[in-house]
Parts: C-alpha cells; sequence; structure tokens
C-alpha cells in the first residue's frame, strides 16, 4: 500500500476516533496478507463514523429548526398584538396629537409624554383597557 493512502487512512482514523471518543492508541499495522481486508474493515469504520456524525449533526439542526420556529409563532404573535395595540391608539387619539405625533416624527425628535400632548379640551383623555393600563389595579 502506497505510504500516502496509509497516512491519510491513520490520520482519517485518528479524526474520527477523537471526535467518537475511542481509543486510538492502539496502532494500526498492515501487512501484506491481510491489506485489502484492512483497507476494507478501515473503509467500512470510516464510513460509519461519517454517517453517525452525520445523524448527529441532523438531530442538532432538527431541534435548532424547532426552536426557531417557536420564536418565529411567539414573534408574530407579538407583531398581531402590538397592531392591535396601535390600531387602537390610533382610533382613541384625536386628529390634533395625530398631527402633532407625525410633526415629531418627521422632525426627528421623539415623541413627548408630557401633559401638552393631551387634548386642552373639557373631557379627559379615554381610558386604555385594563390590560393596557400601566399603573397597579384596585
Amino acid at each position: 500500500m502506497d505510504l500516502g493512502v496509509y497516512q491519510l487512512r491513520n490520520f482519517s482514523i485518528s479524526f474520527l476516533s477523537s471526535l467518537l471518543g475511542t481509543d486510538t492508541t492502539a496502532p494500526l499495522t498492515l501487512d501484506s496478507s491481510s491489506s485489502g481486508a484492512s483497507v476494507v474493515a478501515i473503509d467500512n469504520k470510516i464510513e460509519q463514523a461519517m454517517d453517525l456524525v452525520k445523524s448527529h449533526l441532523m438531530y442538532a439542526v432538527r431541534e435548532e429548526v424547532e426552536v426557531l420556529k417557536e420564536q418565529i409563532k411567539e414573534l408574530i404573535e407579538k407583531n398581531s398584538q402590538l397592531e392591535q395595540e396601535n390600531n387602537l391608539l390610533k382610533n382613541l387619539a384625536s386628529p390634533e396629537q395625530l398631527a402633532q405625533f407625525q410633526a415629531q416624527l418627521q422632525s426627528g425628535s421623539p415623541p413627548s409624554s408630557s401633559s401638552s400632548s393631551q387634548p386642552v379640551t373639557g373631557t379627559p383623555a379615554p381610558a386604555l383597557p385594563a390590560s393596557q393600563s400601566s399603573g397597579p389595579s384596585a
């Protein structure tokens, strides 16, 4: 057997054995009478090790896909909830508040939450539903 092929096979076995945690201290010996059988046995072991690595990788990828699918589902639900809240706030806001908000967005300044954004009319601002209020419930 060519020395380069022998070294490559020995390296492959050592590398895959280290991945699998098997003992590689036993030297690989080839004699001329059993070299064909040894090559086939080595090839089979390499193939089995590669199949094992492949199955572990596929399992890890499947787990990661499931985690990502769950995160996507949660983000879609959160997005839907925020869109509903946004629509509710748009409906509750007066045209003056919407115009002021648009002006703030165009000027690049953050919208203020001061009392100047509240209408100056005699009617109080509509209350948010209980699930959206930030204060403690009594």
